[in-house]
């Protein structure tokens, strides 16, 4: 079980009002039940994990330090009503809980990428969570913090990227185990990509009529899949 970690108030913290930042950007959304919806992208920098199928190590260091209320002019340059807040692992960061809400208090519908391998209890509600469950496939299953199961709402959503048959087994028992079908978010299914062809994902979730989304990594597809600010 996951070690109880002390609660700290994020506006406490003494760098509250600014993240480090790797990259600031506006695409289409690629995944979620927001895939193909025009958005800002927050990528912020570093994450406690290494999952074997990361796309994003280049977030792991480097970025730069900058003010809440500078990043929001420049997601108010991009013009658009969305924002997703990525990372690295972008809960790790004390002022990013701040620039959340700031952003909601600005009219945006926020979205939150995160690892799963953080409680998201501070996260303000109104931000869209999608969470990650980690496979076995990515090295880091043992870190899933199931207390995420309890703090997240209807806006959510779970995502399990699979690149093995043995990661659907894994999702598919999970689902079953924590009775995930009956929680208010929804489940969402992908591959890891150049791992498991999509359409055996797809075949698997029919044949075992999975209450689950399948998608694509929509941005991989269109733009080359090792870029960067896509």
């Amino acid at each position: 079980m996951p070690v109880a970690r002390p609660h700290i108030e994020p506006r406490l913290v003494p760098s509250a009002d600014s993240v480090v930042v790797k990259e600031i950007y506006l695409s289409l959304q690629g995944e979620s039940s927001h895939a193909g919806l025009l958005c800002a992208f927050i990528r912020l920098t570093g994450c406690h994990l290494r999952c074997t199928y990361c796309d994003s190590e280049f977030a792991f260091h480097g970025g730069k330090r900058r003010k809440n209320a500078e990043i929001l002019e420049e997601v108010k340059s991009l013009r658009t009503p969305r924002v997703e807040i990525t990372g690295g692992e972008p809960l790790l960061q004390p002022g990013v809980y701040p620039l959340m809400q700031s952003l909601l208090d600005g009219g945006y519908t926020v979205l939150l990428e995160t690892s799963g391998a953080i409680d998201v209890r501070l996260v303000p509600p109104d931000v869209h969570k999608i969470v990650d469950m980690k496979t076995p496939s990515s090295g880091e299953s043992s870190r899933n913090d199931l207390r995420n199961f309890a703090s997240m709402n209807a806006r959510d959503e779970l995502k399990f990227v699979i690149g093995s048959r043995e990661d659907y087994e894994w999702s598919k028992a999970l689902i079953t185990e924590h009775r995930l079908a009956e929680k208010p978010f929804a489940l969402l299914f992908s591959t890891v990509f150049d791992k498991l062809h999509p359409r055996e994902l797809a075949e698997w979730t029919v044949d075992d009529r999975l209450p689950v989304r399948f998608q694509l990594q929509m941005h991989k597809y269109l733009w080359d899949p090792n870029a960067r600010g896509v």
